[in-house]
């Protein structure tokens, strides 16, 4: 079982930037693929990111590609979202979660979540 808290949100200028951060408490952390989705109030979750196990593959929505980046670091149990040329259609709820599978960009594929975190980009 893993259990995952983000942080890093918060208020930010378009064009800035903005880390965020999923800590993770489990002994089987470095076997699990990791992803970033957010949500807005009154839409589905939707994928923005995703990290194999080893960090070896990532993938990206679209709409990030270029601009967020993911990465983890396993010896510190943490997987980060670099947020960078953030725009207003940026802001949502952001959410960490894990998989026991292999890595996905389906949100119903994993099996757990963190509480989300905040990002608002102002215009």
């Amino acid at each position: 079982q893993v259990q995952l808290v983000e942080s890093g949100g918060g208020l930010v200028q378009a064009g800035g930037s903005l880390r965020l951060s999923c800590a993770a408490s489990g002994r089987t952390f470095s076997s699990y693929p990791m992803g970033w989705f957010r949500q807005t109030s009154g839409k589905e979750r939707e994928f923005v990111a995703a990290i194999s196990a080893s960090a070896g593959i990532t993938y990206y929505a679209n709409s990030v590609k270029g601009r967020f980046t993911i990465s983890r670091d396993n010896a510190k149990n943490t997987v980060y979202l670099s947020m960078n040329s953030l725009k207003p259609e940026d802001t949502a709820v952001y959410y960490c979660a894990a998989r026991s599978g292999g890595t996905s960009t389906a949100p119903t594929d994993y099996n757990y979540w963190g509480q989300g975190t905040q990002v608002t980009v102002s215009s």
